[in-house]
């Protein structure tokens, strides 16, 4: 089984920045696409950034241009460097790691991010 771990969320002013991580450990065999992905109070799941295991990145429009996400498959962790926050950036940030079939995605827990204006 393998478990994700979020860190680095808080509370920051508008304009500032933040770096989330996430550490995958147990039985790893595989993980390919790795993702951030945020759900607001009163709002569903939303994917932020993506990436594959050769580096490929996808954004979300509303992010584009102020975060970077990054991954080291040797060390089974990625990362997720937020500049120029802003007031709706403000969610629980959850890491997402894709097994490889017929293992089942997997999540963590979850990390709050809070930008005040």
């Amino acid at each position: 089984q393998v478990q994700l771990v979020e860190s680095g969320g808080g509370l920051v002013q508008a304009g500032g920045s933040l770096r989330l991580s996430c550490a995958a450990s147990g039985k790893i065999f595989s993980i390919n696409d790795m993702g951030w992905y945020r759900q607001a109070a009163g709002n569903q799941r939303e994917l932020v950034a993506s990436i594959t295991r050769g580096g490929a990145t996808n954004y979300a429009d509303s992010v584009k241009g102020r975060f970077t996400i990054s991954r080291d498959n040797a060390k089974n962790t990625m990362s997720l460097q937020m500049n120029g926050l802003k007031p709706e950036d403000t969610a629980v940030y959850y890491c997402k790691a894709e097994l490889g079939w017929p293992l089942p995605s997997a999540w963590g827990r979850g990390t709050q991010v809070t930008v005040s204006s």
